[in-house]
């Protein structure tokens, strides 16, 4: 989809407690993100830490994967990485992704439970359709995205639920799902 892009968002998160943190970045949220975005066509998946060292460990893993023995090795993980960045704040991401975009940026967040007006899955993939704008959607780790993001947000997509009162997707699930549901061919 040439106007979608993702980010995976480390802070500013919730803790269970409710209280704003930043959560680790893990390695496979990295390699299954990247392959699940390639795949379902997303321009750039962003992952967002304040933290220097964690930013330095996601370009360590990139560049063996980009440029190392892990190039050679899986050209494929290669190819998905080729889209991944890595990013010290939302912000940053918004003014990347406006640097590469003459369309207008709405920024849609994801949460797991119900928050008021949502967008539809059906209403996000007729935008995506009509192309006039084009969006960063954002996930959030740890116990979901701090208010402070959701308020600033344009859209809220509507969660992703099961049969079930159970409802902890990990993060790598609820990015698939939702990309399929907005890009995959059915």
């Amino acid at each position: 989809m040439v106007n979608l892009y993702i980010a995976l968002l480390h802070y500013p998160v919730c803790n269970k407690d409710g209280r704003v943190v930043t959560t680790s970045v893990t390695n496979m949220d990295i390699h299954d993100i990247s392959r699940t975005a390639r795949t379902y066509g997303v321009q750039r998946f962003y992952i967002v830490t304040p933290v220097m060292k964690q930013r330095e460990l996601v370009d360590k893993i990139l560049d063996h994967w980009r440029k190392g023995y892990g190039a050679s090795y899986n050209p494929l993980r290669k190819e998905a990485f080729e889209i991944v960045d890595v990013k010290e704040s939302l912000d940053a991401v918004i003014e990347d992704v406006s640097g590469r975009e003459e369309r207008k940026i709405q920024v849609v967040v994801t949460s797991a439970g119900p928050r008021g007006e949502c967008l539809r899955f059906d209403e996000f993939r007729d935008k995506l359709r009509d192309g006039s704008d084009s969006y960063l959607i954002v996930f959030g780790t740890g116990w979901g995205i701090a208010e402070e993001v959701m308020t600033r947000a344009d859209f809220l997509l509507e969660s992703i639920r099961g049969p079930g009162a159970y409802n902890h997707l990990p993060v790598r699930a609820a990015v698939a799902v939702t990309l399929d549901r907005l890009a995959g061919i059915h």
